[in-house]
């Protein structure tokens, strides 16, 4: 799904924005405001900045910092090594600790330098352009701003905050000349479904129910196991957890299937909106439980 973070639409509907935008346009020769070309623009640059983040340099380093710093924890519990041996390991470890350092900076380097690309940082600079007009981003991609996840903290390249700029004032001005053929009617944001605002606040409750139905089979079994290898039978009322247990086990799996057709009922509704805004609509700003879907749509 291609869910940008605004359209040219919104972006145009300013006109302030707009040309403050189309000068960083020409600067980094890229239109910011055409969303095809947008779009093809992120896509390749998140690919650049996986290939980056997989680059050989990046694994490589971490194998030989996690080799380097457990060679001077395990080899001394080695009896049979004599002194000499385990001074020639030691300092071997110390060398693959820095070499393994060496390359994970040069691979961390590359990465920001692909993050740091002028095109992207050119439409970060129009994204914050766009939230000082008061153009609502419906979301940002976590990976545009060097983060794992929407709540990855502040990430390594954000999103410029310039100053607010005062509301449009959109009122006709005064004239006798009749106004123009209206236009076109907008496209319409599809309404949120209740289905949606209810997976909104549900997704995060839950998921204890496997571990308490264990526990219970747990504490069933073992007491029944306690009974049978002792003179206490009363250890057999433990059986009685087993129940419980399976009960447990069954509303959980009952949640959990509730859980996943509202889910599915929320990609659905992502996509609806993505749909939207390729069709030139204004789309809001997508909650945060929202923005998490916005990559599996």
């Amino acid at each position: 799904m291609d869910l940008l973070p605004v359209n040219g639409a919104a972006l145009a509907a300013d006109p302030r924005a707009a040309e403050a935008i189309r000068a960083v346009s020409v600067r980094h020769e890229v239109d910011y405001m055409d969303d095809g070309a947008v779009s093809a623009l992120l896509a390749q640059r998140r690919r650049a900045m996986e290939g980056e983040r997989r680059h050989p340099s990046a694994w490589l380093g971490i194998l030989a910092l996690t080799v380097g710093l457990l060679l001077p924890v395990v080899v001394p519990t080695i009896r049979t090594l004599s002194e000499h041996r385990l001074v020639a390991v030691l300092a071997a470890s110390g060398c693959l600790v820095v070499v393994g350092t060496a390359l994970v900076a040069y691979a961390y380097t590359r990465w920001r330098r692909a993050l740091n690309h002028p095109a992207l940082a050119g439409y970060r600079e129009t994204l914050g352009i766009a939230r000082a007009h008061g153009i609502p981003l419906t979301h940002i991609p976590p990976w545009l701003e060097g983060k794992t996840s929407p709540e990855g903290g502040k990430g390594a390249a954000p999103v410029p905050s310039y100053p607010a700029v005062a509301p449009l004032d959109v009122r006709p001005p005064a004239t006798d000349v009749p106004p123009p053929e209206a236009p076109s009617a907008p496209v319409a944001v599809p309404p949120k479904p209740a289905a949606v605002s209810e997976y909104e606040w549900r997704v995060n409750e839950g998921g204890w129910h496997t571990e308490a139905g264990c526990l219970l089979l747990l504490l069933g079994g073992g007491g029944a196991a306690y009974a049978a290898t002792s003179s206490e039978p009363v250890g057999y009322g433990a059986l009685s957890l087993v129940p419980v247990a399976l009960y447990v086990w069954l509303v959980g799996s009952r949640q959990g299937s509730e859980k996943e057709r509202l889910r599915q009922e929320a990609l659905a509704y992502v996509r609806a909106i993505a749909e939207a805004q390729a069709a030139g609509a204004r789309v809001p700003e997508l909650s945060s439980e929202l923005r998490k879907l916005v990559d599996e749509a």
